[in-house]
């Protein structure tokens, strides 16, 4: 471990609304039940994106029916591995901010994880991808993530990079909260920042307890009562207590709910959902209905659809920090020993590398905290949790209207294959207080092109942006402006740098009001 610094605890200081199991003062294991739990929390994560990865987004606000198979064997992780490695993109992610920490420790500044992420050369998409191109583009976190420069901010995308940190914080809830405050805000803000939160916690409190419910509730109590994302987590949690055995009943109210509330231009009107907080109502969901069976966990987890590999990746690595890497099912250990030597894509970490860091982290980090490892001895001194503060992504702004310029996206939303063409400008008029574009740059020839192109609303100019059509450092939403004075107005794109063989394609608009829409009352 290189130049590994001590970790500061610092604590939030807002008072916790939401009340929270009373905790012990110190817990303790032995150094080979620490590694057994930080082993598990990999394996099972590993296992479950490769289980899920099958059926990713394949259904969109829709279970995935029982006669749809989703097949494990013995040659479904080297398979994954070797033909699909960019299935395991939440753990390649997650390794990035590990290797920062491996090499510069825990208090290396926040540009060193957003440049980490930032430069390298695996395919990112939404949040992630909006906060790579704002750091290449000279914009530092927490502005990076933040709703106004990044529209994507309450998407999924930290709540699947959160493990790590969970992980290497066991029982301090409060320092992986510090530390999912200086990654997080890379790239989300609200309720995709609070995903991350969440998930950290839970991972931290699976080494303390054997309670799911327990684990779920601590978990819940950092996250703000008023935020749409703690009280999508409470439903699903009082749907389980007044009907413990039908989880899809629990899907279909929450689907009912909440499903229509993505505010990002991609899930906007459109069954496609990439929010962290339906897509952490199905990792409850799985933990919950599953009751500590790990194939039952995994299954509903998968099942409920949407981001359905990351789903069961993040509700099996609870189960598998809870119980540990020795009592993971043999089923499902079937081809992880084939792999665990492997290094993942993009990256020179393999599971018996990860395995190793984040012990090693974890054991700096507790021993930072007031807890002393001696010998085989470990002790944790716990921390109660504290409640972050409330932040709200498209404050004041609510759906309007989604215009579709290609059938492709109508149906899935990230696709880029047609669209409307700008040629040289392109001009809308709306009706509300916000609007996003969406879109691409392409490049037909063997080159690739950085259109610059300008955008102005009721003729002002608004700003001037870089639109590369190559793809890894592409912007992700093409242009978009909030907080605008409720009423009509004209947008209009201008393209400054035209070239042959080069293209911008739109492919929808996305408009905002002020007015809400009506809320549906759960029964």
């Amino acid at each position: 471990m290189k130049h590994f610094r001590r970790l500061a605890v610092c604590l939030f200081c807002s008072s916790v609304m939401y009340s929270a199991p009373a905790l012990a003062e110190e817990f303790k294991l032995s150094r080979d039940e620490l590694m057994n739990k930080i082993k598990g929390a990999w394996a099972a994560q590993t296992i479950g994106v490769t289980y899920g990865f099958p059926v990713e987004f394949r259904f969109q606000s829709a279970l995935v029916p029982e006669s749809f198979p989703v097949p494990w064997d013995e040659n479904s992780l080297k398979n994954t591995y070797e033909y699909s490695p960019g299935a395991y993109d939440d753990i390649y992610m997650d390794l990035s901010f590990v290797q920062v920490i491996e090499d510069e420790g825990v208090d290396a500044p926040v540009q060193s994880f957003a440049d980490a992420f930032a430069n390298a050369k695996y395919p990112l998409w939404f949040a992630n991808q909006m906060a790579r191109y704002n750091v290449l583009n000279g914009l530092t976190p927490p502005a990076s993530g933040h709703w106004l420069n990044n529209p994507a901010a309450d998407d999924i995308d930290f709540q699947i990079e959160a493990d790590f940190i969970g992980i290497m914080s066991p029982g301090m809830i409060n320092t992986a909260t510090q530390l999912s405050d200086k990654i997080g805000h890379i790239m989300n803000y609200g309720d995709g920042w609070y995903g991350g939160v969440f998930v950290a916690a839970m991972y931290s409190q699976a080494f303390i307890t054997a309670d799911i419910s327990e684990i779920i509730d601590t978990a819940l109590s950092t996250i703000p009562p008023e935020s749409q994302f703690h009280q999508t987590i409470l439903d699903v949690v009082k749907l389980h207590d007044d009907n413990p055995e039908d989880w899809k009943h629990a899907w279909f109210e929450i689907h009912k709910k909440w499903s229509d509330t993505d505010l990002g231009p991609a899930g906007a009107h459109s069954p496609f959902n990439i929010d962290a907080k339906i897509n952490a109502a199905w990792v409850v969901l799985g933990l919950l209905y599953g009751d500590g069976d790990f194939a039952k966990t995994i299954e509903i987890a998968t099942r409920a659809g949407d981001d359905a590999d990351c789903n069961p990746a993040t509700a099996a690595g609870i189960l598998g920090t809870i119980y540990g890497y020795d009592a993971i099912p043999t089923y499902w250990m079937q081809g992880l020993s084939d792999v665990e030597d492997t290094q993942f894509a993009h990256t020179e970490i393999s599971l018996n590398d990860a395995y190793r860091m984040s012990f090693d982290h974890a054991v700096d980090v507790i021993e930072s905290g007031g807890g002393a490892v001696t010998g085989e001895k470990v002790t944790i001194k716990i921390q109660d949790p504290k409640v972050v503060p409330l932040e709200v992504s498209f404050d004041g702004h609510y759906l309007k209207e989604r215009r579709n310029l290609s059938y492709y996206t109508a149906v899935i939303p990230f696709l880029t294959v047609d669209g409307t063409r700008v040629e040289g400008s392109y001009q809308f008029d709306f009706n509300g207080n916000g609007f996003a574009v969406m879109g691409y740059a392409k490049d037909d020839t063997e080159n690739q092109h950085e259109f610059k192109a300008e955008l102005y609303v009721d003729g002002e100019l608004v700003e001037t942006a870089s639109l590369p059509s190559d793809f890894d450092v592409r912007r992700f939403y093409l242009f978009w402006k909030y907080q605008l004075a409720a009423g009509d107005h004209q947008v209009e794109i201008k393209l400054l740098n035209p070239s042959e063989g080069a293209s911008v394609y739109l492919t929808d608009i996305i408009t905002y009001d002020e007015k809400p829409k009506e809320r549906i009352t759960l029964h």
